[in-house]
């Protein structure tokens, strides 16, 4: 029996001039798995994460989140449904802490606001105190702890992905969507970002992953959908898509 899908596209299309970047994708990210987005440079990935965090609006199409539509929603409305994500290029705060960075993502604190700050200073003390507990807790899980007074921008390629990791698991998420995780990173810390997606799975997290490193998707994505010039081209397990005749053309430019 397939698992449920968590998160529906159907027919989603999103131009950049005269270029369909997305092209009437449909496919789905099932609840409780790793799903893999992978293809050539130029297929699209990126802008299908934009598309369904509130980065990019798409043109057309439609995006349901548990059978709810949430085609277009803002990125803060998508991160308060549960839906978060990394990013290639890792935006770190570098004039904070690693500690810092991470007390600077929870929503709705209550001290951001005039009244909370002026007249809930007990709430938001307690909630300030929790936050920082738990991004403790998060620095320790991903292996960061001893650097948590280090300015973020000192980490290396590898240790901002998983800081970044952190700062999404601190937003208490039901489906993270990592943008090539595996990406600049050293193998020590590449085995970290492997065992930390598959316990998180293991806690019913659910993931979608774009990646270029075909190891890394091998080993711990559950279903892949394969896509090319801006379509969802083959779906199916690591096994079944990278052996599809249309993905060694998609990838390798030659006729399948």
């Amino acid at each position: 029996m397939n698992p449920s899908p968590f998160l529906q596209v159907k027919g989603l299309t999103r131009r950049y001039g005269g270029v369909a970047a997305l092209d009437g994708v449909t496919l789905d990210l099932a609840r409780g798995q790793v799903t893999g987005l992978i293809g050539p440079n130029g297929a699209g990935k990126t802008t299908l994460l934009n598309a369904l965090t509130g980065l990019a609006r798409p043109e057309s199409g439609t995006v349901l989140l548990e059978g709810e539509n949430v085609t277009g929603l803002p990125a803060h409305v998508m991160a308060g449904k549960g839906v978060v994500r990394s990013f290639q290029i890792v935006r770190e705060l570098a004039s904070l802490t690693v500690f810092e960075t991470l007390l600077a993502a929870p929503p709705a604190q209550s001290g951001e606001t005039v009244a909370g700050a002026l007249f809930g200073r007990r709430k938001w003390w307690a909630q300030e105190r929790a936050n920082a507990d738990l991004a403790r807790a998060l620095l320790e899980r991903v292996g960061l702890v001893k650097l948590a007074d280090q300015p973020s921008a000192m980490l290396s390629g590898g240790q901002k992905k998983l800081l970044e990791m952190a700062r999404a698991l601190l937003m208490k998420p039901r489906l993270i969507l990592l943008d090539e995780p595996g990406a600049g990173v050293s193998p020590p810390l590449r085995l970290e970002i492997v065992r930390l997606v598959r316990e998180l799975k293991a806690e019913g997290l659910s993931f979608g992953i774009v990646e270029h490193d075909m190891h890394l998707v091998e080993e711990v994505c559950d279903h892949v959908h394969v896509l090319a010039q801006g379509r969802a081209l083959v779906s199916g397990t690591f096994a079944e898509a990278t052996a599809d005749p249309r993905v060694v053309s998609a990838y390798l430019g030659v006729a399948a």
